[in-house]
């Protein structure tokens, strides 16, 4: 890239430009060379040699016209006072510099063209040329250099048209994938979460069955039966679940997604973690049906904590309180005694409570957790219930 911040030209570009404008050139030196010699019949030596090795020095100079544009002008401008040949090349150089479309540097490059081409006729003296008014000659002049300055301020228009264009495709390009990347991102913590919510609950029953099975020593045949089948089954439902979240992640977009738990579902998760030996009950005084975002997000919440439970406190009492009206708000509370029983615990995934804190703040809600003096654990959640619903009173406990 050169200063002007046009691209690198190569070897056929320039030999091109090069080559036109000495073909452009020829013509006004040969008309010259005539002139010259019906003038005086001998043109000179230097018009023979000078002019067209001086022309080829400013040819060899405008391959550094991007590097340094200003300095290459000037002095082929200049060079063209005293060469004929190298007319092309002070227009070329003029053009070039006003791609940068700068107004000082074009005013002074056109300025010593104009003057270049005054102290021309001093080099080449002509028959006739003095009856040709000076400003007439000026103005010739100044509209040549014009033209070329046209043509370079358009080119260097074009130029950076096209370059904004490159830039806003290379920045949509970079956004596309930094939203590309973060659609991944937001994927991957979806299916992460979707793998908690479902896998987390199953597998931590059946580990606590299976610490059960392996401390207690003085079960029964019949109730070492239990255990195992408990295991056999938990597993089972995982392995089903686990299928049924695979199906939903790689389902299009425009096949309706199986039906979600919701707060009706409750006593299906305090049934399966009885029978996995957790000793539960439900206390459920919620006047109504809440939306199936906030019903979706308290089922969540009652299997998260008694995935924790299950995980940190096996064999602990947990007490599980729900209540709440349309207009008001839904009331989760989770309690949980000191765990009975040291059992290894299963390595812990980091997607439980963060998970449970955004469904919680995307529904408008507020969480709360922490230990209690004897050394259970308590949570507590409160989900805002927009007034609206079909109320139907029901009360009960499990």
């Amino acid at each position: 890239m050169n200063t002007d911040g046009a691209p690198r030209l190569g070897a056929w570009q320039q030999t091109w430009r090069l080559t036109a404008v000495t073909v452009a050139s020829l013509p006004i030196w040969l008309s010259m060379l005539a002139l010259m010699r019906k003038q005086s019949g001998d043109p000179g030596a230097w018009i023979l040699v000078g002019d067209p090795l001086l022309a080829l020095g400013c040819l060899a100079a405008l391959l550094w016209r991007r590097r340094w544009p200003l300095a290459v002008a000037l002095a082929v401008t200049v060079a063209s006072a005293v060469s004929v040949l190298a007319t092309g090349a002070a227009l070329l150089a003029m053009g070039s510099l006003a791609t940068r479309r700068r107004p000082v540097e074009i005013g002074a490059v056109v300025v010593a063209y104009v003057g270049a081409s005054q102290l021309a006729t001093g080099v080449y003296p002509l028959q006739g040329s003095a009856d040709v008014p000076w400003w007439v000659q000026v103005a010739l002049t100044t509209l040549t250099a014009g033209i070329a300055v046209a043509v370079g301020m358009a080119v260097g228009a074009r130029r950076n048209e096209v370059r904004s264009l490159r830039e806003r495709a290379e920045s949509a390009e970079r956004e596309q994938s930094a939203r590309a990347a973060q659609a991944r991102a937001l994927e991957r913590n979806r299916i992460a979460r979707e793998m908690h919510d479902v896998l987390a609950h199953r597998i931590s029953l059946v580990a606590m069955q299976a610490g059960v099975l392996d401390h207690r020593r003085d079960l029964s045949a019949d109730e070492n039966r239990l255990l195992v089948r408990g295991i056999a089954e938990g597993s089972h439902q995982a392995l089903e679940e686990l299928r049924e979240v695979l199906g939903v992640l790689r389902s299009d977009h425009g096949r309706p997604e199986p039906p979600q738990p919701s707060l009706d579902r409750i006593p299906d998760l305090v049934a399966d973690a009885r029978a996995a030996n957790l000793d539960v009950r439900l206390t459920d005084t919620v006047t109504g049906s809440p939306p199936d975002g906030i019903g979706r997000t308290c089922y969540r919440i009652v299997q998260e904590a008694l995935t924790n439970a299950a995980k940190h406190a096996p064999g602990a009492a947990v007490r599980i309180t729900l209540a709440g009206a349309a207009g008001a708000t839904l009331d989760i509370g989770v309690r949980n005694g000191p765990a009975p029983l040291r059992t290894a615990r299963p390595p812990a995934s980091g997607f439980g409570l963060l998970g449970l804190g955004e469904r919680i703040t995307l529904a408008g809600g507020e969480l709360d957790h922490r230990p209690t003096p004897e050394g259970g654990y308590v949570l507590t959640a409160r989900l805002p219930w927009p007034d609206g619903s079909a109320a139907h009173s029901h009360e009960k406990s499990a």
